[in-house]
């Protein structure tokens, strides 16, 4: 079976240290499936801002809204396994 085809990206924000227990979740549960996965920092962007500011970090997963203000591990390797 090929690598998955899912991608993850964990909106950020500097300074916020719930931000960086996230990716830590994502870069361990990612690396452990196999699932490219990335950061983007919500002050970038004004949409981004608008959108994802309240409720950094947020977890998409292929590019829809999984989860916010931490990983729920179980949930998302559900979602990557599928």
């Amino acid at each position: 079976m090929p690598e998955s085809q899912h991608t993850v990206v964990v909106m950020t924000r500097a300074g916020c240290s719930a931000c960086e227990r996230a990716e830590q979740d994502v870069e361990r549960i990612c690396g452990e499936l196999g699932v490219a996965w990335s950061t983007a920092d919500v002050d970038t962007d004004p949409e981004w801002r608008a959108e994802y500011g309240d409720r950094v970090p947020v977890i998409l997963v292929d590019d829809v809204e999984h989860g916010y203000w931490s990983v729920d591990e179980d949930r998302l390797r559900a979602a990557l396994s599928e």
